[in-house]
């Protein structure tokens, strides 16, 4: 695996991007992604987006040029953005859009090179699996391509990812499943760790809200020391761990047998087993 950007690299600007951008699909990792390529100076006038339903603030950038539900005079570079349960009726839409310079980059989760290919044979296509962080910039995107990307293109996608967080490069298609289960996933995994540590502090005898905002703030803060700090996750651990402390005591449960190591293995394991499922 080979980094194109790391969470400390500020991601290319945008604004001397030339051509059109088709976004299909402005759901909530479509638009997070649309935010960020707006953020880094992309212009309203090079994207255009195919959403049926489009939020209030896509449908307002209509009027300084994106151009939304567009005809097929929008061929360019096109992010597929649908759900992977409706990309059987939604591929046969996008192929009008893609032209011979076109690069696809489809984020639909399960959905492999080769089931894309079907739809657009002759494409340039690259697999992407961004998560929820993208938001707010702070997302981790892992992309393979196909053997059709040139290096140009490569460097696009690259921009285009990186608009919205930090971006591996895999060559191994077979990756991905447990790409999705780890990353793609991963966030939900957070949430509900904040979620327990707040029932856990109810039932030691805290207000609940008391307990939800020190949850909060524990995992918030907990992420952003990960994210800044050099030292890996086990060390950190370790350096907040005193012998015989409270930390102690409570990590004794946490990293007992079948304890969170086993549930968390238990539980990437199950979403790339669905992962592969969505491939068909």
């Amino acid at each position: 695996m080979s980094s194109s950007a790391n969470p400390q690299t500020k991601p290319r600007p945008l604004a001397d991007l030339s051509g059109t951008i088709l976004l299909a699909g402005a759901g909530k990792m479509g638009s997070a992604m649309l935010e960020g390529w707006l953020a880094l100076g992309l212009s309203p006038e090079n994207i255009a987006v195919i959403e049926p339903q489009p939020s209030r603030e896509v449908a307002a950038l209509s009027a300084r040029g994106l151009r939304l539900n567009a005809s097929r005079d929008a061929v360019g570079d096109v992010v597929v953005a649908v759900k992977p349960q409706t990309a059987n009726e939604a591929m046969p839409v996008l192929a009008p859009f893609v032209g011979g310079a076109t690069v696809v980059v489809s984020i639909m989760a399960g959905r492999t090179l080769q089931f894309l290919a079907r739809s657009l044979p002759d494409a340039a296509i690259v697999r992407a699996m961004p998560n929820t962080p993208a938001a707010i910039g702070r997302g981790m995107t892992v992309a393979v391509p196909n053997a059709r990307v040139s290096q140009t293109q490569r460097a696009l996608v690259d921009a285009l990812l990186s608009a919205v967080g930090a971006v591996e490069w895999v060559a191994d298609e077979a990756l991905m499943d447990a790409v999705t289960a780890l990353s793609g996933s991963g966030p939900a995994y957070v949430f509900l760790l904040a979620e327990a540590m707040a029932r856990a502090g109810t039932a030691a005898g805290l207000p609940a809200a008391l307990a939800a905002t020190l949850a909060r703030a524990t995992v918030a803060g907990a992420g952003e020391l990960l994210h800044r700090s050099p030292l890996d996750a086990a060390t950190l651990r370790q350096n907040v761990t005193s012998p015989g402390g409270t930390t102690a005591a409570a990590l004794e449960v946490l990293m007992a047998e079948g304890g969170l190591e086993r549930l968390m293995t238990a539980a990437i394991a199950a979403a790339t087993k669905r992962s592969r499922e969505l491939a068909g």
